[in-house]
């Protein structure tokens, strides 16, 4: 369950970042010159972090909540929490 403003913020995330990948594609193919082409990419990944935050604030206030309401589904919430916090940091 997607809370819908923060659905409709990632979708218009997701495609600038799609907009950026192909503008850094084509960049590539026309071999422009290095720096730039790195500008363009930590341009990308920045989008990306961006784009994180905002799917990871939609899971915090909809599934997280919602695992924390209920009995018996604390744990799962944190091993999620811990998973993700893991993976952010690799």
């Amino acid at each position: 369950m997607l809370d819908q403003k923060l659905k409709h913020r990632a979708i218009h995330r997701a495609k600038i970042i799609r907009g950026q990948l192909d503008g850094l594609v084509k960049a590539i193919e026309e071999e422009m010159y290095c720096p730039e082409l790195l500008g363009q990419s930590l341009s990308i990944q920045r989008s990306l972090k961006s784009l994180d935050s905002f799917l990871l604030e939609n899971h915090l206030r909809t599934h997280v909540k919602h695992q924390m309401e209920t009995k018996g589904e604390q744990e799962k919430a944190v091993k999620e929490l811990i998973k993700v916090y893991t993976l952010s940091h690799k």
